[in-house]
């Protein structure tokens, strides 16, 4: 079973997919958030065979809404509407910190990298 994780954010969206098995999430890109969003994430869904999305849930660690998280609900919403694939939520609060990690020093995180800690909290909460 493959996934796809998905860091929503207003100006980009962070992109993982995850091995055949559905065990590991890797970063896989970075694509605009503009007018193709849509027709992109569907290339990618067919190229890449998934079989279920893991968006994240932008709310803060109390559970509180940020500037972002209507937008991004609406885009889940949009998303179930248009694609006929399970779609999933996952809390992302800290992904952007743990990514953080990642980033070579001085420069800031990768949302690919974002997307792939969303996906792999999904992928081990399900084991």
């Amino acid at each position: 079973m493959r996934y796809l994780g998905i860091d929503y954010g207003s100006k980009r969206i962070g992109i993982a997919v995850s091995d055949g098995e559905g065990k590991i999430a890797f970063p896989r890109k970075i694509i605009p958030n503009d007018e193709k969003l849509f027709s992109e994430l569907a290339q990618i869904l067919e190229v890449e065979r998934i079989q279920e999305i893991v968006i994240g849930d932008t709310r803060a660690i109390n559970g509180g809404e940020n500037a972002v998280t209507k937008e991004s609900d609406e885009f889940a919403e949009r998303l179930k509407d248009t694609i006929d694939l399970p779609v999933h939520r996952m809390r992302e609060a800290l992904s952007s910190a743990e990514a953080m990690r990642f980033a070579p020093k001085g420069k800031h995180h990768d949302d690919s990298s974002a997307a792939a800690i969303i996906l792999q909290r999904y992928l081990d909460a399900k084991r």
